[in-house]
């Protein structure tokens, strides 16, 4: 459904060493850095998420960097990778925020684990099939 999200963090070296970090153990790399303090991670050479320090051409003077915390949730591939990344990000200086286990109030094999990045905003790996 959707072929990319772009997330504005505060400070781009910070945010994109600790995205290196816990999105590794996803399958999910920096593929491109097309202009200073912004950078696309993805799979295969395509950037789906992209992080950015400036102000993106589409927003007015009414929008703040980092105003509100978003939510966004990266398929793994396995159980154990979604304790791998949530391991990673806390190695990397995120906070937990829900460790990895099922979560039935959204579907019985719904695994997932959740962590809050520099900015504060909440990050997921999950998986929904059985294992």
């Amino acid at each position: 459904m959707l072929d990319h999200v772009v997330v504005p963090v505060k400070d781009y070296e910070r945010s994109k060493a600790f995205y290196t970090k816990i999105l590794a153990p996803l399958g999910y790399e920096l593929v491109m850095e097309p202009m200073p303090r912004m950078g696309g991670f993805g799979k295969a050479g395509k950037p789906a998420f992209w992080i950015g320090e400036q102000r993106p051409t589409y927003w007015t003077a009414a929008h703040v960097t980092s105003q509100s915390p978003i939510h966004v949730a990266f398929s793994a591939p396995s159980r154990a990778a979604v304790a791998a990344f949530h391991a990673a990000a806390l190695a990397a200086g995120g906070s937990d925020n829900g460790g990895p286990g099922l979560r039935p109030v959204y579907h019985p094999n719904y695994y997932g684990a959740f962590v809050l990045d520099p900015d504060g905003n909440n990050v997921e790996a999950v998986i929904h099939t059985p294992e």
